[in-house]
């Protein structure tokens, strides 16, 4: 698995989603109840970016329809969107944030 540098830790704010491109895939993240995810930044139902949403109980929400995203599974739990989007592992090295884009299973 390889992992890439993407930002530094400092720049991630509690609650606050981050979107950054990665090999040219676009990833939200997300620094919430002392750990950071990475997850796939375009919601499975509507094409929007999932980074523009709000961060609440490990869930980012879509700011279009509201729906729900796990952050530690990528899963739907609100409607409208039935399909997960992908997350990918994380690494904190010193002060790097380094992501994978091999998704976790």
């Amino acid at each position: 698995m390889t992992f890439v540098r993407v930002c530094g830790a400092g720049e991630l704010e509690e609650d606050t989603p981050k979107r950054v491109e990665l090999d040219g895939t676009p990833v939200s993240l997300v620094r919430t109840e002392g750990e950071v995810f990475a997850i796939h930044d375009i919601c499975s139902h509507a094409n929007v970016s999932l980074a523009e949403g709000e961060v609440d109980d490990c869930h980012i929400e879509c700011w279009l329809h509201g729906s729900r995203f796990d952050l530690r599974t990528g899963k739907p739990d609100s409607l409208p969107a039935t399909r997960p989007v992908p997350v990918y592992p994380v690494k904190i090295e010193g002060d790097d944030v380094l992501v994978s884009l091999t998704q976790e299973s």
